[in-house]
């Protein structure tokens, strides 16, 4: 709990939880589902966001005050990485765990996710109990191998981003349990719980929105992502301008007032998707997977360089700075009523908050992290520390995975990475303290010996 209120630092400095466009949307869904479920009340519409984390957030709010969401975040990343450090270091672990928790809430961004009203934490927080539930099992008592799973569940239907990259995580962890092969046998179980428990998101997504729309799907009401992204990247335009004359679709309505932007063609309010009628928005959803995969066999190298250049950029843009909005205000009072007054107090709407500053930090920090894990690299391999290396994998794959499918299917955003940058310092902190607790018994077990040769001396005497 002291961690968890260290990572909080942010906020309180903030005077007030961060706030993103989307923190509106995630609240205001909560109550109408609730209704729905509970007292069979439907309404027309439920937002854009995932249902489920709208849900899970509403007994911490109540639409009365955003501060207890924190407070759910901040204790779910802080009892995570708790059992993760007591995994790699059983011995001292409250010591070592302190030692780790301090720095990387100060020098890192993890305290600023927390503090964000939004399920952006909660990707970090299911890609280390995947790690717990593959590489660590036998650390973990039943009823926190329950609650790591109940957490990896809820992670993964918060965020659409967080399903893709469990599900590739399993992937990737299943080709190299095939690599490692017999000294990997025991891991194929945990790997198979791993797929079932993305299996249970899936499922629980497509019943509930079946439920809530009549019809089963992932995303409920989902953005055409791929279809902005497409169009602004360049490829996705030159289709339309060559080929409207021979093909139907509904794009081909604004192809001669085309944005450069994903946010122009989602949340302009002169832009495509705002003016479009619920009729024309639902024929872009149907024909997008049609329209991406026709402009990729039209102009696949073009896409493939625009598509690695977007992963390249955002692998490397994870600032913190989030810029506040007039329109905040009105929605906030809104889904809180009454909290208007609070925000308009907080640094963040007065932009006296240090963002700039700890976006600075965390880069520093980020490749401090990078070469320290480069030198100690050698003494990981030697000492090939299962756990230790299952955690490597698991959070490359991470840092990596993330900045593909945000920067290449979406768009490039501090945001995005910042959600992850975090771990690769829990990883460099967790390389330093394995090296210098297996030198300390490494000393230790040469005092030891001395001691036992000074006394076999002594009897001989």
């Amino acid at each position: 709990m002291l961690a968890a209120l260290l990572m909080t630092w942010p906020a309180l400095c903030n005077g007030y939880p961060l706030l993103f466009p989307d923190s509106m949307s995630y609240i205001a869904s909560g109550p109408p589902v609730a209704r729905a479920l509970f007292l069979h009340n439907f309404s027309v519409y439920y937002g854009m966001r995932s249902s489920i984390y709208s849900l899970g957030i509403l007994p911490f709010h109540w639409s009365i005050t955003p501060w207890p969401i924190v407070a759910l975040h901040a204790l779910l990343t802080a009892y995570i990485i708790w059992l993760v450090v007591r995994s790699i270091l059983p011995r001292w672990t409250l010591t070592h765990y302190f030692v780790l928790v301090v720095p990387l809430a100060l020098l890192t961004g993890v305290g600023w996710v927390v503090s964000l009203l939004m399920p952006d934490i909660l990707g970090a927080v299911l890609y280390l109990c995947i790690y717990l539930l593959v590489f660590a099992p036998e650390t973990l008592s039943r009823a926190e191998r329950l609650t790591v799973v109940s957490i990896a569940w809820w992670a993964m239907v918060s965020h659409v981003t967080h399903l893709i990259l469990a599900a590739g995580m399993c992937v990737l962890l299943s080709l190299l349990l095939v690599f490692l092969r017999r000294s990997a046998r025991l891991r194929w179980r945990a790997v198979g719980g791993v797929a079932m428990v993305v299996l249970a998101a899936v499922a629980a997504q497509f019943a509930l929105h079946a439920y809530l729309y009549g019809k089963p799907s992932l995303n409920g009401e989902r953005l055409p992502y791929l279809t902005a992204r497409i169009v602004a990247d360049g490829p996705g335009r030159w289709y339309l301008e060559r080929h409207c004359a021979n093909v139907k679709l509904a794009m081909c309505d604004y192809v001669h007032g085309l944005p450069d932007s994903p946010d122009d063609f989602l949340w302009n309010a002169n832009g495509i998707w705002q003016n479009a009628s619920h009729e024309t928005q639902d024929l872009i959803r149907q024909q997008e997977t049609r329209f991406v995969i026709a402009t990729l066999r039209a102009y696949p190298r073009e896409q493939l360089f625009i598509s690695f250049r977007s992963f390249w950029r955002q692998l490397t843009t994870f600032d913190l700075t989030n810029v506040p909005s007039t329109w905040f205000l009105e929605a906030l009072e809104g889904v809180l009523p009454g909290s208007g007054s609070h925000y308009l107090q907080s640094r963040q709407a007065q932009r006296t908050l240090p963002d700039e500053f700890f976006t600075s930090v965390q880069k520093w920090t980020v490749i401090a992290s990078i070469v320290l894990m480069g030198v100690l690299a050698p003494f990981v391999w030697r000492h090939l520390s299962p756990r230790l290396v299952g955690l490597t994998a698991v959070i490359f794959f991470t840092v990596i995975a993330n900045a593909f499918v945000t920067g290449v299917l979406s768009e490039v955003d501090g945001r995005y990475q910042s959600r992850v940058i975090w771990l690769l310092p829990l990883l460099a902190g967790a390389f330093v303290l394995e090296w210098l607790d297996h030198r300390s018994a490494k000393v230790a077990s040469e005092a030891s010996e001395e001691r036992d040769c000074f006394c076999v001396g002594a009897t001989d005497r």
